[in-house]
């Protein structure tokens, strides 16, 4: 299943003022739950704080396809804010990654082992 994106600020204003947040050094998640079991959405920001546009759309990108690759693992009619903090800034892929990961098991959107495979997958 894919996600929606969120796209109108008064959908983000209602997650980030009725939602729940986790937050570490690069990134903020805001998550609510609706109950109409709908398809997951999900809103990127990243501010200018974090650099000039060539930046910003670079972390927007990665989120993206970060949010393409673990968002079918998180339970239908959910609504999730994902905001960069400036901190970002010289982060590669995989830490992005970890940290967007991370969020999503302490928001308790998924659980951990979906996310985090043990070493050496299924073959051993």
């Amino acid at each position: 299943m894919a996600y929606e994106r969120l796209r109108k600020s008064d959908d983000f204003a209602r997650v980030i003022e009725n939602g729940r947040s986790v937050a570490d050094g690069r990134l903020v998640l805001y998550y609510l739950r609706r109950d109409d079991g709908g398809p997951v959405r999900i809103g990127f920001s990243v501010g200018k704080k974090v650099g000039k546009a060539v930046v910003r759309n670079y972390y927007k990108r990665v989120l993206r396809e970060i949010a393409r690759k673990i968002a079918d693992r998180f339970p239908p009619g959910v609504d999730v804010v994902v905001i960069a903090r400036p901190s970002i800034r010289g982060s590669d892929f995989w830490a992005v990654d970890a940290s967007f990961r991370r969020l999503a098991v302490r928001a308790r959107l998924v659980e951990a082992a979906a996310l985090f495979p043990p070493p050496g997958g299924p073959d051993g």
